[in-house]
């Protein structure tokens, strides 16, 4: 904490501490009004911010490439299950640091529980077709 000097009206000085350590605040994908979010994200919001999170090597967002198989939401935990573009894969672990930095900004995440499936196998068939076309696979 850093001690600061405050003028008040009377132009004496009286102390106050001022809490520098406290972290900025971020902004919520899905959040309106103020005040803590009561009610479970919405799985738009929670796909939306999946979109945030990028195979390095392709430069494609996971859910566009079909990474993303399932997104279970039980009121502030959200479970996503996906898969990597092939078993030997090494950012399994970097994926999941992103997926929680992203979705536990949505508005009402409490707890992001990510879990790796290597079945069914991925294919390039799961990409959407944005994913298709930037890749050239048709």
């Amino acid at each position: 904490m850093e001690e600061q000097r405050i003028e008040e009206r009377s132009g004496t000085t009286s102390d106050a501490q001022e809490d520098i350590s406290a972290e900025p605040e971020v902004a919520e994908v899905g959040r309106t009004g103020d005040g803590p979010s009561t009610d479970a994200p919405a799985k738009d919001d929670v796909l939306e911010a999946l979109k945030n999170v990028y195979d390095p090597e392709l430069g494609i967002n996971i859910v566009d490439l079909g990474l993303v198989y399932e997104v279970a939401i039980d009121q502030d935990r959200v479970d996503i299950t996906y898969s990597l573009t092939t078993m030997g894969c090494p950012i399994g672990p970097m994926i999941e640091d992103q997926m929680r930095s992203f979705v536990g900004k949505v508005a009402g995440v409490g707890e992001v529980i990510p879990e790796m499936v290597l079945r069914p196998a991925w294919s390039p068939e799961m990409m959407s077709e944005e994913a298709k076309a930037a890749l050239g696979v048709f």
